[in-house]
């Protein structure tokens, strides 16, 4: 599917995804009000509009309850997550991982506990693919 990757949203868009993938499901009201949280308020109109959009785009889908619709989305979080990174490897790295691998693994912010998780992850991986050593 095209336009699958978080990248392809505008701030406000990720805004709203992120908020209903996190609550599951969400009419505008419900976003609305998670949105006030960080700034002010935006309209109903202005939400509503961005949530329609958002279904004409496949990214949500609604089911009437009552007067009310329920949006809930189509796409997972770690799919859009996961285009978004293999959209920034292609773009920068010229899709070489290697090289984007190399480049986070240098990061001076990496701590010690986190090079643990990374090795767990690399055993874990490796035995999915049946590469033991």
């Amino acid at each position: 599917m095209p336009n699958e990757s978080i990248d392809d949203l505008s701030p406000l868009q990720q805004k709203v995804m992120d908020i209903i993938w996190g609550l599951k499901e969400a009419s505008v009201h419900d976003v609305r009000r998670a949105l006030s949280s960080r700034r002010k308020q935006p309209a109903y109109t202005t939400v509503l509009s961005v949530m329609q959009k958002l279904e004409t785009a496949g990214w949500l889908d609604h089911r009437a309850n009552g007067k009310a619709y329920t949006y809930f989305p189509t796409r997972s979080q770690q799919r859009a997550q996961k285009n978004s990174l293999q959209q920034f490897v292609s773009r920068v790295f010229g899709g070489d991982m290697h090289t984007f691998f190399q480049h986070l693994l240098d990061d001076e912010q990496l701590t010690i506990d986190d090079l643990v998780e990374f090795r767990k992850r690399i055993d874990k991986r490796k035995k999915e693919l049946g590469n033991d050593q």
